[in-house]
């Protein structure tokens, strides 16, 4: 899942000044599991905008809504009339969810209030570390399942460097060294015969050095009985 984190509440209340209808909208995807932008956390902030406007003696009319998803935009369809009637929407959502928001509503402003980190996944409660690059083009197969470009800190794709020492990484002694989660993990699968398969330069067209990536899939062809099986 997207892993992001709530910027600054000084850092958001200057992208929103000289606004007086302020809509703060979440997203229950991802940003929710990570306890970035979901009705909790847009019920926290909304407050605290109020708080401080009060404070400061400013009149705001602040509203609340939260979307099943911001990426997609049957269900940003949904709020128009909020978005609509506010003079600067706050996003609670991924990077992703801001941008189709802006699109659709092209204008109101849109202003994140979540910063981006990465693709990642919960270790434990409150902890949320990286797992995939999105590189486009997944060795997971021939690594045990552990990312080398997520998961060491040079994503070197050929074993480990001569940094790193006692299974911890030479970047950051705190981290461990992917190259050694690696191992381990194959050597648990029985399958250190891997670690002689040269994996071959990567080819980054696939991630963002080629640009914006885009997926398009033609329409599902479905058998007789795959149509009947839906009946």
């Amino acid at each position: 899942m997207i892993i992001a984190e709530r910027k600054d509440l000084g850092h958001i209340v200057k992208m929103l000044e000289g606004k007086s209808r302020i809509l703060v909208a979440g997203c229950r995807s991802c940003v929710s599991i990570c306890h970035a932008g979901g009705e909790k956390e847009v019920a926290t902030l909304s407050e605290a905008l109020r708080l401080l406007a009060g404070s400061e003696g400013r009149e705001v009319e602040i509203a609340e809504v939260t979307v099943e998803r911001q990426c997609e935009k049957e269900w940003v369809r949904e709020i128009e009339r909020q978005v609509m009637d506010s003079d600067v929407v706050v996003s609670m959502a991924c990077g992703v969810g801001a941008q189709v928001l802006q699109e659709m509503y092209p204008q109101v402003m849109v202003v994140p209030g979540l910063n981006t980190s990465n693709m990642g996944a919960p270790e434990e409660p409150g902890v949320f570390a990286e797992k995939c690059g999105g590189c486009g083009d997944c060795v997971l197969h021939l690594t045990g399942g552990v990312c080398p470009v997520a998961r060491c800190s040079k994503s070197l794709m050929n074993g480990p460097c001569g940094g790193s020492q006692d299974g911890r990484c030479e970047v950051n002694r705190d981290l461990p060294c992917g190259w050694d989660q690696i191992y381990r993990s194959l050597e648990r699968l029985g399958r250190l015969d891997l670690l002689e398969v040269n994996i071959p330069p990567k080819n980054w067209l696939p991630s963002r050095s080629g640009g914006p990536r885009r997926i398009v899939r033609p329409p599902a062809v479905q058998s007789e009985e795959e149509k009947e099986a839906m009946r």
